[in-house]
């Protein structure tokens, strides 16, 4: 089966177009997942902060709940002290 000479010229011009196209395809995709890339990137930066700060605040609680800085709280902010052991008295039931 002879193609002719025609239908030769025809698609030319078509091929052209679809390589283009493709050629067209391929860079888009290829920008579009160097942009995700950029994302997935920032989005780990952020994670890995969010995880540092999370160790800060599980730090500074642990800091908050000792006996001495609660004492040293109180004793500052509160005015509050330990009476004299002469004054303590225990009641028993």
């Amino acid at each position: 089966m002879a193609v002719s000479r025609r239908t030769l010229l025809a698609a030319i011009p078509l091929l052209w177009v679809l390589a283009l196209g493709s050629a067209a395809g391929a860079i888009w995709a290829k920008h579009h997942s160097r942009e995700l890339f950029v994302e997935l990137e920032r989005l780990n930066a952020q994670r890995d902060d969010l995880e540092v700060e999370w160790g800060q605040l599980q730090l500074e609680q642990s800091a908050w709940s000792t006996h001495a800085f609660v004492e040293n709280v109180a004793r500052a902010r509160l005015k509050m002290a330990m009476p004299p052991a002469p004054e303590i008295e225990i009641v028993r039931p």
